[in-house]
């Protein structure tokens, strides 16, 4: 029993758990956004995308391959709004971050551990640095 319990407590396992039940919620979350904002706007444009009702019949089995297209067209849209909504702008914050890291560090010349920009001798080896100039910054484009 106690080999359970240590596999139950593990972080591992918590972890998933816990994403798994954000991740549930995080879907319900863009399906609504989709449904209640995102749907009405293309309905605005050209009607709402409905295609259940197309039917291929191959003797007498009907494929119902309108449904699918619905879902697959649902799944697209439901991507791109992940996609522009979440995922570009948490990139364009990153790189903001990273930028700010990159202007306050270098890196010593002997031993390549990364050290403040405006040190004179490295932490680790003690080499001494030539002193940088101020940190650069790239002009705005005209």
């Amino acid at each position: 029993m106690s080999g359970f319990r240590k596999f139950i407590l593990r972080g591992n396992l918590v972890d998933l758990a816990v994403a798994v039940v954000i991740g549930t919620q995080f879907s319900s979350l863009v399906k609504q956004f989709v449904d209640s904002f995102i749907n009405p706007l293309l309905a605005l444009v050209g009607g709402k995308p409905n295609f259940d009702s197309f039917v291929l019949y191959v003797g007498k089995t009907p494929f119902r391959y309108g449904a699918f297209l619905t879902v697959a067209i649902s799944f697209l849209i439901s991507a791109a709004v992940v996609y522009f909504v979440i995922v570009l702008p948490a990139a364009r914050l990153l790189r903001l971050f990273e930028r700010d890291a990159e202007a306050t560090e270098r890196e010593c010349p002997e031993c390549t551990r990364s050290i403040p920009i405006r040190a004179r001798r490295c932490p680790e080896c003690t080499a001494e640095i030539a002193a940088a100039g101020p940190p650069r910054t790239v002009p705005a484009p005209r």
